[in-house]
């Protein structure tokens, strides 16, 4: 037990250094590359296939699906469901099917011998946007409260429900009816998770005066309650068999739905927990996961994945915006691009999904180590991308830091 606690504090230490490190690294390149970038490549050469100062010990693996649970959680909370039910996010949904099909049609065509799973788990992959990753590159680049970063967020919202959604149904060992069942009884316990809180403080008003007055002191109440709802529906997920992502993801949906639009505290807070160590760990330990010896070798696949998620992803929200009434009010055709590039950047996601697919022998971990490669390389280039053809345009860079 004290060889394990020395092992996993040592961990710790490397894992906290590299979330240092990281931030000072992006600056050094002018946040060209982003944070997160650098916690991969960091995760990479700390971990077992880098120089294994780094190993994910039982005690670092629950600190980093806490990460992933809070990167979805702020997700979540950014969706507009106003948005979403308006004709944007229909536009926006029928583009995350159209990009769901190109990618099981792709998949199915580079990989001959996949059952439909394996090509449904790639699918998914390449059909996803890092919404969580994106958000803290668009704030940067003065973009999220802009038409185009309403965009993002909309596209970026459906392109990481649909697939947490179609992981959590499709990707079970189950058969779909007892699927069925089991994904019915999370939508009810979601509700409930939902209407409980409503109804215990409109019928105890001195329990809400008692929450509101800790919010802002060391009691922090408002912060606990939305720990409590993130892992309540974690661990409903975790029991019913589901993937964390979902419950993580819904928490932040219900907390959005309570907490007033012009409302910036309690997600502030939020990010201050998050980002200031639990998420970085998540994404050092995914850097961990990653072979570099493998993806070196199997690098025409690294590249045929990336041209993958551009074509998948990328090429049908710019289609979409180009070509489709969406309702966005992007009509630049340099800002549509630009849209499709932030969109095609995906990464937690394929982390989550590979893990599952892994699981489950419906994909080797080489491969999935190259997916995550592809993945990261995602929120390197694409973005980079954006922000260049933004940089050829300066008026439309003043406009969106106007807006």
């Amino acid at each position: 037990m004290q060889q394990l606690n020395q092992s996993s504090f040592v961990s710790l230490f490397v894992i906290a250094a590299c979330a240092m490190a990281a931030p000072l690294l992006s600056a050094l390149t002018r946040r060209r590359i982003p944070d997160v970038v650098w916690l991969l490549v960091l995760g990479v050469l700390v971990g077992p296939h880098g120089f294994g100062w780094a190993a994910e010990s039982e005690g670092v693996g629950l600190l980093r699906e806490l990460g992933l649970g809070l990167l979805f959680l702020l997700a979540g909370f950014e969706v507009d469901a106003d948005s979403l039910r308006g004709r944007q996010g229909r536009w926006a949904m029928l583009t995350w099917l159209g990009s769901l099909g190109i990618g099981w049609l792709l998949a199915a065509l580079l990989v001959p011998h996949a059952t439909a799973q394996t090509a449904l788990a790639l699918a998914i992959c390449v059909s996803s946007t890092a919404l969580g990753t994106l958000l803290p590159i668009l704030k940067e680049a003065g973009t999220a409260s802009s038409p185009l970063g309403h965009g993002v967020l909309t596209h970026g919202a459906v392109g990481e429900l649909g697939p947490v959604v179609t992981m959590s149904v499709l990707l079970g060992t189950r058969s779909p009816g007892t699927t069925m069942i089991v994904f019915a009884i999370f939508v009810v316990g979601a509700l409930l998770a939902a209407l409980v809180p409503a109804r215990l403080a409109s019928a105890l008003p001195s329990l809400t005066r008692v929450i509101v007055r800790g919010t802002n002191t060391t009691l922090q109440t408002m912060l606990r309650v939305v720990f409590l709802l993130l892992t309540a529906l974690m661990a409903l997920t975790a029991v019913l068999g589901l993937d964390i992502v979902l419950g993580a993801f819904v928490a932040g949906a219900i907390v959005r739905i309570f907490v007033p639009r012009d409302d910036r505290a309690l997600e502030r807070k939020l990010t201050v927990v998050g980002y200031s160590f639990l998420i970085p760990v998540f994404f050092v330990t995914s850097g961990m996961t990653i072979d570099v010896a493998v993806v070196a070798r199997m690098w025409p696949l690294l590249i045929a994945l990336l041209v993958m998620i551009l074509v998948s992803r990328g090429v049908p929200v710019w289609l979409a915006e180009r070509f489709g009434s969406t309702g966005s009010g992007i009509s630049a055709p340099r800002d549509q691009v630009r849209l499709g590039l932030y969109s095609a950047a995906g990464l937690p996601i394929i982390v989550a999904v590979t893990e599952l697919a892994v699981g489950q022998r419906l994909m080797s971990p080489d491969n999935a180590s190259v997916l995550v490669a592809a993945g990261a390389a995602t929120v390197l280039i694409f973005p980079f991308a954006a922000h260049l053809l933004a940089n050829q345009d300066p008026s439309a860079t003043r406009r969106e830091r106007a807006a």
